[in-house]
């Protein structure tokens, strides 16, 4: 299993520097990860570092709360791909959700959608706030809104990537849909797990780790 090319490396705390996120984008390159997650700030100075090479930046729109309103995610988004950004991965309005007011999240994921030229779109839903229920409608809006990927967590919720919800999604997605387990992914065992479960994407701070893992090098961090 290449299981890099399954991994967006991420760095998304507040006080990441410009030099952490040069330390990411060379651990990506040297790893061959998928892509760099940052926060929109970085996005313009990881494209640079990563010029030339098949890594892609990654970042973040609405995050991590998802209440912003629709025109300001679908600025945000449009800034980010102006500034360089492959894949934009967006957090839905979770008390909209709750309301069961679907037209408003399906709508704002359009909007979003539309806005990005084509780049890759992933809805960040943050399972740990929803129900069962509230996680199978999520599945259907995005299949139905022809989203790349339905991801599950932010990483600043209160946990992150579940099993069972990655299994929940994968029950109830298309044959387009693709699933990014996100949150809490620090080994290469719980990886192995999620791709097993369904997901084609890991977004995870511990990439370079997992990949030692993999090798079977000894791994002092974990």
């Amino acid at each position: 299993m290449e299981i890099n090319k399954y991994i967006d490396h991420t760095n998304l705390k507040a006080q990441a520097t410009k030099e952490d996120i040069k330390k990411l984008c060379q651990e990506a390159i040297a790893n061959h990860f998928e892509t760099v997650c940052v926060n929109p700030y970085y996005v313009s100075y990881a494209k640079q570092e990563l010029k030339e090479t098949n890594v892609e930046v990654c970042t973040v729109i609405g995050f991590p709360l998802g209440m912003n309103t629709t025109a300001v995610k679908e600025y945000e988004a449009i800034v980010a791909v102006e500034d360089g950004a492959d894949e934009i991965d967006m957090v839905i309005n979770i008390g909209a959700l709750k309301e069961k007011n679907y037209d408003y999240v399906k709508k704002e994921i359009e909007n979003i959608r539309d806005a990005i030229d084509g780049k890759t779109l992933k809805v960040i839903i943050e399972t740990c706030y929803l129900t069962k229920e509230e996680i199978i409608k999520m599945t259907e809006i995005c299949n139905e809104t022809y989203v790349n990927f339905i991801k599950t967590s932010t990483g600043f919720g209160p946990k992150g990537a579940q099993l069972e919800d990655v299994e929940i999604i994968n029950k109830n997605k298309n044959e387009i849909l693709e699933i990014k387990a996100s949150g809490g992914i620090k080994t290469y065992e719980q990886a192995k797990k999620m791709i097993e479960a369904g997901a084609t994407r890991l977004g995870t701070s511990s990439g370079v780790e997992i990949m030692k893992e993999s090798k079977g090098e000894k791994n002092e961090t974990i």
